[in-house]
Order: C-alpha cells, then structure tokens, then sequence
C-alpha cells in the first residue's frame, strides 16, 4: 500500500491535504471528545456543550476555564505528517490544506496555504471593537478583556456558530481543483466540513485513518499517519 501511496503522489501535480484531529493527537493534543475520568470529575457538561455558542455568552467564566484547560496546548510542536505536507508543499506538489484542527500545527511546520475551517486559537478578537489580540493575552484573566471592555473571542467555530463563506468557498475550490485528495485523522463525522470531499472529482483520494470510515476511496490505509508518511522516505 505504501508503495502505491508513493507512485500516486509522484504522478499528481496538485495534492490538497483534509485532515482532523487524528493528525494532531500524534502531536500530544488529545480529541476533546475523548472523555477521561479526571474530565468527568471536574467539568459538568459534555465538550460539545461548553465550546457551544449559548454556553460561551451565558457561562462565560466557565467556557474560559475549560478553553484554556483543554484547547490550548501551546508548547506542542508539528508531527511527521505536518512536517512532510510541508516538504510537499515546498516540492510544488500539495497545493492546500483544509484542515479541521485550530491548533496552527500546520502553520508551525511551514505549510502557506492552510485552509483552517473552524478558526485558530492564534486568533482573538475583542467582540466590542475588532481589537486583534494574540493568544498569550487571553491567559492573564479569567475572562479576557479588551482595553474597551469588550470580552476577547478565540476566532474559532464553536458549536452553533456557522462556517465562515470565504473559508468554505477556499475549501470546496481546492479540493474541486486537485487532482489527488489524501484525507487523513478524521471520522468525517463534523458537518459541514465531512461534505466537502464529495466535491473531489478524481480518481486519487486516498483515506488514512487508524479506524475504517465508509468512503469509496481509491486507496485506503488503515494506520497512524505519522507512522504512513514516515514510511514514504523508506
């Protein structure tokens, strides 16, 4: 299978990368959804409650503690996989990214065209005025405050909250115009993100995943994508 991986990328020109939180779990950053026991003994409510919008502007002091808690993993650094995307990049052969994740890990390994469909913690924004603010100013406080006294928002999608169009239309272009599709450390379970490898019109999409999914790929890989594309320089 991994010599068919490597055949398919050499014969492709534009390659486009969608990928999940499984990309960034080999990165340190755990999927929030994975639930532990020290989880359920201190926060109340499920992941997808507290990073929902209506929790966020009624809980505000609580949805800021479990942000910082489990959302932001500041010191991880890229994996092999955002490494070799890079290094594809650089080649002229990935031409985007679409990636779900908004931990920037892709930015940090040097890929340009980064397509971050649900926001970044890297940005904030005062609600109030528009004011930028990097995401070292949201840890002095409880509730990050602007010099205004609006309330500092990360510029990520949370539940509730719909996608940005110009991120979206980004997104659909890239993977509408690429003539290799590789999706990879995701359960294609998140809408509308999981709908937009329907708009891939090749015959090269290829799925790696450590579970099976159910999509009619041309090549389907069954492994940890760091470990997959490791294996390419061997």
């Amino acid at each position: 299978m991994i010599v068919k991986f490597k055949q398919m990328i050499e014969e492709s020109n534009s390659i486009v990368f969608f990928g999940g939180a499984g990309v960034s779990t080999e990165s340190g950053i755990p999927d929030f959804r994975s639930v532990d026991g020290l989880y359920n003994l201190k926060y109340k409510y499920p992941p997808e409650i507290i990073l929902s919008h209506s929790f966020y502007k009624k809980y505000t002091s609580e949805f800021y503690d479990f942000y910082k808690d489990k959302m932001l993993y500041l010191e991880a650094v890229p994996n092999y996989a955002h490494i070799y995307l890079a290094k594809l990049e650089k080649e002229g052969k990935l031409t985007a990214i679409v990636t779900q994740n908004i931990d920037g890990l892709h930015t940090k390994a040097g890929n340009k065209n980064v397509i971050e469909l649900h926001g970044s913690i890297y940005r904030n924004y005062c609600s109030k005025c528009g004011e930028f603010y990097n995401v070292r100013d949201i840890l002095s406080h409880n509730i990050p405050t602007c010099n205004c006294g609006g309330i500092i928002k990360p510029d990520v999608v949370l539940y509730e909250e719909g996608l940005s169009d110009s991120v979206m239309n980004a997104a659909i272009t890239a993977i509408s115009n690429c003539d290799m599709l590789i999706v990879g450390g995701t359960s294609l379970a998140v809408y509308p993100a999981a709908s937009f490898i329907n708009f891939y019109k090749g015959n090269k999409l290829v799925v790696i995943n450590k579970s099976t999914l159910n999509v009619n790929a041309n090549l389907v890989i069954i492994d940890s994508i760091a470990e997959t594309f490791k294996k390419l320089n061997k």
